[in-house]
């Protein structure tokens, strides 16, 4: 059914334009003639690099052997796909922290600017669009995977600034994408806008009797699908006044770089609901490519949760011997390794929209990093596990390369997701080979 023909068709119906996120993406609204397969992908981020040796497989090959980071996503051991041997080769202007980040999805060097790094190294934002953005045009070019929004930024404890240290999306060279770190923000952008955060007046109360009205001419499955969008947007709404009663959910503008950074206690609870709506928004059908960004690149989080009151990355910058700061780092590590896992949990049971199996089956998960290693601030061997489906590769199973450049896994991701057309990407130089083979 054409987008002015759907349109036509609610208002015939007497539908406000409130409830439309709900239905946008239900089969039964938009005339689908028959269940079509969602390729989607998701870029999750952590940052200040991670421990190789509780990190990396022993092994390479089939039969993964997860060491102790990552054996949260053990119930996904058949879906994972870890890639060892990943470098960022950009260079150019800026700290090892500043290109690792806001190079880590564009694959081209930084602007010239004024922003200075470590060592006294200066740099601007990065030069070229990211590969999320990338393609995400090419999704919305195609009437058949043009979606409302396109593409999603989430963050998480991301602080009130604006640097290459902050930003991994950009719409094209010196146009940075700021992530939303504030689920009400979040939440409003989804399905409305709230007059009144702090009382949270219910989006649901608002569309109620439009939703029932075209609930009859739903199909079963599509009924079923929109009773969970409700449910869930409810239990969000709970959950966001619940967190308002607790504590504030803003994070503290630092007034000064980054020793004094706190993040908020409240970081566990506003993952777990960014997660849930970035969930909900896929099956929706809202967007088809998503990035969730943990803080930033030299962030200093005090993990308090974990029992942690140092600075993140302070701790990531101690050596290897230092057994209490290495026994923080895993727990750092282990609980974006756990968060990871949620992501993939919630995808796994939440039943395809448009055909059989689960989300997980259609979305590519990939989880990465700024840095190979803290301490040694290297961009060889960069963190990348990939989880789900729907990109054709192979899972269950772990590839070492010899520091391949980034660049070619993101060519091969952008081919996995359609965009065949994308010769090189970032700097050409470092496209040789072309795409990886994950197949």
């Amino acid at each position: 059914m054409k987008s002015l023909n759907r349109r036509q068709f609610l208002r015939d119906l007497g539908i406000s334009a409130t409830a439309l996120p709900f239905l946008a993406g239900l089969p039964s609204i938009t005339g689908a003639p028959a269940p079509q397969k969602r390729q989607r992908l998701i870029v999750m981020f952590s940052p200040n690099g991670t421990l190789p040796g509780e990190f990396w497989p022993d092994k390479e090959g089939e039969g993964i052997e997860f060491k102790s980071i990552l054996k949260p996503l053990e119930a996904f051991k058949e879906k994972t796909l870890i890639l060892h041997g990943i470098a960022n080769k950009v260079q150019g202007d800026g700290d090892s922290h500043m290109r690792g980040m806001s190079c880590l999805l564009t694959c081209d060097e930084l602007l010239k600017g004024n922003i200075m790094g470590g060592g006294g190294n200066p740099a601007g934002w990065a030069s070229n669009i990211s590969i999320d953005q990338e393609i995400k045009n090419f999704l919305q070019s195609r009437p058949e995977t043009r979606t409302r929004f396109g593409s999603l930024e989430f963050g998480v404890a991301v602080p009130d600034r604006a640097d290459p240290w902050t930003r991994m999306s950009y719409a094209g060279g010196n146009q940075p994408i700021a992530p939303v770190d504030d689920p009400h923000q979040m939440l409003g952008k989804l399905y409305g806008r709230m007059k009144d955060k702090e009382s949270l007046v219910s989006i649901l109360d608002d569309v109620r009797d439009d939703l029932k009205r075209v609930s009859s001419k739903l199909s079963a499955r599509d009924k079923a699908l929109l009773d969970q969008h409700m449910t869930l947007v409810r239990s969000l709404e709970q959950d966001l006044e619940n967190a308002d009663k607790q504590g504030q959910l803003a994070h503290p503008v630092p007034q000064i770089d980054p020793s004094i950074e706190l993040v908020n206690d409240n970081t566990p609870e506003i993952s777990r609901v960014q997660i849930d709506l970035l969930v909900n928004s896929l099956a929706n059908d809202m967007a088809r490519v998503a990035t969730l960004q943990y803080m930033r690149s030299v962030g200093m989080a005090q993990m308090r949760w974990l029992g942690i009151e140092e600075g993140h990355h302070s701790l990531s910058h101690d050596p290897d011997d230092n057994k209490d700061s290495y026994a923080k780092l895993m727990k750092i590590n282990t609980w974006f390794a756990g968060e990871f896992a949620y992501l993939a949990k919630r995808l796994s049971e939440t039943p395809e929209p448009t055909g059989d199996g689960s989300m997980l089956d259609n979305t590519l998960l990939v989880w990465t990093n700024e840095l190979g290693k803290g301490n040694s601030h290297t961009l060889n061997d960069i963190p990348y596990v990939m989880v789900g489906g729907g990109a054709g590769f192979k899972m269950g199973r772990t590839l070492k390369f010899d520091k391949v450049a980034h660049n070619r896994l993101w060519m091969s991701v952008a081919h996995s997701m359609g965009h065949t057309g994308l010769k090189t990407f970032g700097k050409t130089e470092l496209c040789e080979g072309g795409a990886l083979n994950l197949v």
